[in-house]
């Protein structure tokens, strides 16, 4: 898997494939995927960046799909369940799932300038980390591993 945000693509593209993707697995899983929560997801890919809560809000209720801080949380709360959207910790943010529907461990790439977000993949039970963890017989489980640095875009000119 390649790491997405940084670069030009059809984002276009990504978006209606993402929700083409989040609809299927909601219908093959039992899941609802509501007038709320489905615009959150839209309104996280809308852009490659994460979102707080309270930003989200702000948009739902500018669209009359809910003012209380509540209809937020459950939608983002949704939306990580179901693996559609990951929680940003450095930023406590969250951003729409770029890898949606593959078996994978996230790693994202945060610019402190203009805070994009790319997602890529990582094999945490591999490399370092995993053999630090096999040497104590420790089984990981889930990890967050988050890298702040700059942008193709906001580094200095060479």
């Amino acid at each position: 898997m390649t790491a997405i945000g940084f670069h030009a693509h059809d984002h276009s593209a990504c978006v209606a494939g993402t929700l083409a993707k989040a609809e299927a697995q909601c219908a093959a899983k039992g899941l609802r995927l509501t007038p709320v929560r489905r615009r959150s997801l839209e309104i996280l890919l809308a852009e490659h960046r994460a979102l707080g809560a309270y930003d989200l809000l702000a948009v739902l209720a500018e669209e009359g799909l809910g003012a209380q801080p509540p209809v937020a949380y459950r939608a983002l709360d949704f939306l990580v369940k179901a693996g559609f959207a990951h929680k940003i910790e450095a930023l406590n943010a969250y951003i729409a799932c770029a890898h949606l529907g593959a078996d994978h461990a996230p790693a994202f790439l945060i610019c402190r300038d203009c805070k994009s977000v790319a997602e890529t993949d990582t094999a945490p039970t591999k490399g370092r980390l995993g053999a630090a963890a096999s040497s104590v017989g420790f089984a990981i489980e889930h990890t967050v591993i988050e890298a702040t640095g700059l942008c193709p875009a906001c580094q200095p000119a060479a």
